[in-house]
């Protein structure tokens, strides 16, 4: 037989009918048969054979070639393999640098290129999958061997204890008894022993078993006539490794939690966090008393005004500047950032309309009309346009540790400091709470009720954004679809109409900010039943869906696959 061929075991009738045998025996014969079923998958090829004969009438010899059937050898090796593909691999990691290079400055570009690495994931993909496909034959048999192998030693060793039950008497001769027949075993196979010769196999097994068990018996023997000086020197050698073991463990840990204080905790000085959240306050308060003295400083028959509340969260502030700038600031290096952060936060727009009305002597006369409108695009929303993927883990980190200051911005002081997580609750009908899947939904989305939002956010370590709080609620309910944005959820869904949606349906929404695809859906939540949903707002909360702001942004609902 080859190396890897493992052999069927044969066994006498008094044998199959031990009952304590049978139990072994029987698993043996089945690891045997899926062996042999496994071995007729593997591909044949023919394979010539000199075969030489002598006529006997003339006394000559004659050589002919016959073709035998044979394994087929298992294609190409991983070598080979990556040796073939290197040229294309090449010539992949060149396009991704030169896109790669340019990627940041163009979001086209960038997204091209997230395209072009999913296409060629799935020409990896394919190829690897046609090449699985060539070896599965191969691994099934491998795999069938060494069940067989792992029967046959077992039922082995059985035997010999059936034989030898006064061997059986601990653990360790038990361990090292087998351990002789597994190798006996192996020693076997390598001499390539045939099925037919399983009995001398066998025999050599046991006395090789029989041996261990006696060298086992004499070293206990030893042991108990000397059992004092090894409990002492056993003793001795615990304490010694505790010892160590706890100064290695402590080391490690206190190296561990110092690593993690330090990468969590805000790099600059007090004095300039609590300087640059003045500045940017101060150009908060200078556009607030701009709009509240707007129509004393202009002249227009008539105003209107659609404004949005002027605040940021302070933590958000200092999380971003210091995840931008790399370590610590002082104020006069980053008074340039803030600018640039309240331009992108806040647009003002001042729209004025003409229009020619008439008196009462209808004589015709201009009449202007002034709308202002003011967008706060939120502060948390700014880093995923800003920083890079190293940049946003750092951001989190700080957001979820508060910088490790979470008394640098007290809530008396800071109306919009993230200590404040008021939120709004709500009790589900409990006939709604009758859907288990639902249930579960609920139970995993109330635990994070108030948590802060932060953008790119997909755990409670790090706390959500909207998809990422939904994607969690449900992979923690049953489905598993791993981390997927509000357009990614959407698309999983099967659309319902509100007329029809239930409790546990998703709720998308459109044009919530200004999205890189503005068509696409931009938030998302859980519907929980008489128009109210659960999502990640600012902080986690309940909302109310009948409201002018959701139902002007409203998409659609969506009901996911039964998981």
């Amino acid at each position: 037989m080859s190396r890897d061929k493992q052999p069927r075991l044969q066994f006498t009738d008094a044998e199959r009918g031990d009952p304590r045998l049978k139990e072994h025996i029987q698993p043996a014969d089945k690891a045997a048969d899926q062996a042999d079923a496994a071995r007729k998958k593997i591909p044949k090829q023919k394979k010539p054979v000199k075969q030489r004969t002598v006529d006997p009438a003339t006394g000559k010899a004659k050589t002919r070639l016959q073709f035998e059937e044979v394994d087929k050898p298992a294609p190409i090796s991983k070598l080979s393999h990556a040796v073939q593909t290197a040229p294309v691999h090449t010539a992949v990691g060149t396009v991704h640098r030169k896109i790669s290079e340019t990627e940041h400055d163009n979001v086209g570009v960038e997204s091209a290129h997230r395209l072009e690495e999913s296409a060629e994931g799935g020409a990896r993909l394919a190829a690897h999958s046609c090449r699985s496909q060539k070896l599965r034959p191969y691994r099934e048999a491998a795999k069938a061997e060494r069940k067989l192998e792992q029967a046959n030693v077992n039922v082995l060793y059985q035997k010999h204890i059936r034989q030898n039950p006064q061997l059986a008497s601990n653990p360790v001769s038990r361990w090292q008894q087998k351990r002789a027949i597994r190798k006996q075993y192996a020693a076997a196979k390598r001499a390539g022993q045939s099925a037919g010769s399983t009995v001398k196999t066998a025999e050599n097994v046991a006395k090789a078993a029989k041996k261990a068990a006696e060298e086992t018996k004499k070293t206990a023997g030893f042991i108990w006539r000397h059992k004092k000086g090894f409990l002492i020197v056993i003793g001795l050698f615990l304490v010694v490794c505790i010892f160590l073991n706890g100064m290695s463990s402590c080391s490690m840990l206190a190296e561990g939690v110092m690593s993690g204080l330090g990468g969590s905790t805000h790099p600059s000085s007090d004095e300039a966090m609590l300087g640059a959240e003045a500045a940017y306050a101060g150009m908060e308060n200078e556009l607030q008393s701009y709009l509240d003295s707007y129509e004393s400083t202009h002249d227009y028959d008539e105003y209107s005004y659609d404004l949005d509340e002027i605040g940021h969260d302070p933590y958000v502030l200092m999380a971003l500047l210091n995840a931008y700038h790399r370590g610590g600031w002082t104020l006069e290096q980053v008074q340039g950032t803030l600018e640039m952060l309240f331009e992108r936060q806040y647009t003002l727009t001042e729209t004025v309309t003409v229009e020619t009305r008439y008196d009462e002597d209808d004589e015709p006369y201009e009449y202007s009309i002034c709308t202002v409108t003011l967008d706060n695009f939120d502060l948390s929303h700014l880093p995923i346009y800003l920083l890079d993927e190293e940049g946003m883990n750092i951001y989190a980190v700080y957001i979820a540790t508060l910088g490790n200051r979470p008394d640098l911005f007290p809530a008396s002081e800071y109306p919009n400091a993230s200590q404040r997580q008021d939120y709004l609750d709500y009790d589900v009908p409990p006939e709604a709470l009758e859907d288990e899947v639902f249930a579960a939904m609920l139970a995993e989305a109330e635990k994070y009720l108030g948590y802060p939002y932060v953008w790119g956010g997909s755990s409670p370590s790090t706390s959500f954004d909207c998809s990422g709080f939904v994607s969690w609620v449900i992979n923690h309910s049953g489905w598993n679809y791993g981390r997927l944005g509000a357009q990614g959820l959407c698309n999983v869904c099967t659309p319902v109409s509100p007329a029809n949606a239930r409790p546990g349906d998703l709720v998308f929404f459109k044009y919530t900010y200004d999205a890189p695809n503005p068509d696409g859906v931009t938030h998302c939540g859980i519907y929980v039943g008489n128009g109210m949903m659960i999502h990640c707002g600012s902080p986690i909360s309940y909302a109310n869906l009948n409201t002018s702001y959701w139902q002007a942004h409203f998409y659609c609902y969506g009901r996911l696959p039964e998981p």
